[in-house]
């Protein structure tokens, strides 16, 4: 049976979107890693999908080690190249037994990074300004801290979603799962401020509910949010590089640090399984043995 890539790559999609309810965020990179392989089967000369065999998903995995890639990033291809197979199965009984077989690369075990308590009072504090920009700024910095959502999670939301008599925002993660995540006084009154101060005169003309806007009055992107967020570990001359995720295992481990239990944790990041929160256990571990054997006389 002849399947053209381009309608099985639309089908899937649209899948994806509808039938499973994918998150934008994820849906992108299934369409990413999905596109990088089709490329790679007409590289090889391969048009129709029903002739992809176990030598060719070889191949492929072969290539993404030769481009130095991680093994979590080999190993998401993998996934969603086997999702793709397994709906071209059903659909028009396709094999998809190239993929199935194929080895899952270990992820690396490598623990987050995260701040520590004296490095985020620095950030903050170097940051502390007037201006409609520090106003925005800090009022990102202390919400991402502040509930350890995720930056696609972050510019998603709607000023509508912000309760500051309960102090709780609605944020829509992984999957399209709705949850209510608490905040304390910094982040509300920097997000009262910004709200009050700073927004109406960023929005001038522009109308959207986007709670975060860029300088211009548009919405916030994630990659505007990464930009936003070297210019103040910049600014705070912090030798350190920072990723909007890396305030998310700061908070998680902060919470466990200071006695949080793993299932608290585990709703308020949004995390399916235990087993991802789980992770953060040993960031406090080895932050117990760092301070253990830094601070005992005969350590």
């Amino acid at each position: 049976m002849l399947v053209s890539s381009q309608d099985a790559l639309e089908q899937f999609m649209l899948y994806i979107q509808t039938e499973k309810n994918f998150s934008v965020h994820t849906v992108r990179e299934y369409e990413s890693d999905l596109l990088n392989f089709l490329a790679f089967l007409q590289a090889e000369g391969i048009n129709n999908l029903a002739s992809v065999e176990y030598i060719h998903a070889r191949l492929y995995v072969t290539k993404l080690y030769d481009e130095k890639r991680a093994r979590a990033s080999v190993s998401r291809k993998i996934s969603s190249i086997r999702s793709f197979f397994r709906f071209l199965n059903k659909q028009y009984g396709l094999d998809d037994g190239a993929f199935r077989s194929l080895y899952h690369p270990k992820k690396e075990t490598r623990l987050p990074n995260f701040f520590y308590e004296e490095e985020l009072t620095q950030l903050f504090e170097a940051n502390i300004g007037d201006d409609l920009k520090s106003l925005r700024n800090i009022a990102i910095l202390e919400l991402l801290y502040a509930t350890g959502i995720r930056v696609s999670e972050l510019t998603s939301i709607q000023v509508e979603d912000v309760d500051f008599h309960y102090s709780i925002i609605r944020v829509m993660g992984k999957g399209r799962k709705e949850r209510i995540i608490p905040f304390g006084q910094f982040a509300s009154l920097a997000m009262q401020d910004y709200i009050e101060q700073a927004r109406p005169r960023l929005m001038k003309k522009t109308k959207h509910q986007q709670l975060f806007v860029n300088m211009r009055g548009g919405e916030l992107t994630p990659r505007g949010v990464r930009h936003i967020l070297n210019e103040m570990i910049d600014k705070a001359s912090l030798h350190t590089k920072i990723y909007p995720h890396m305030l998310r295992h700061t908070f998680a481990t902060h919470l466990l640090n200071n006695g949080a239990d793993l299932r608290t944790v585990q709703e308020l990041l949004g995390h399916a399984h235990l087993s991802s929160t789980q992770v953060y256990t040993h960031v406090t571990k080895e932050h117990l043995r760092h301070t253990y054997m830094n601070a005992h006389p005969r350590a």
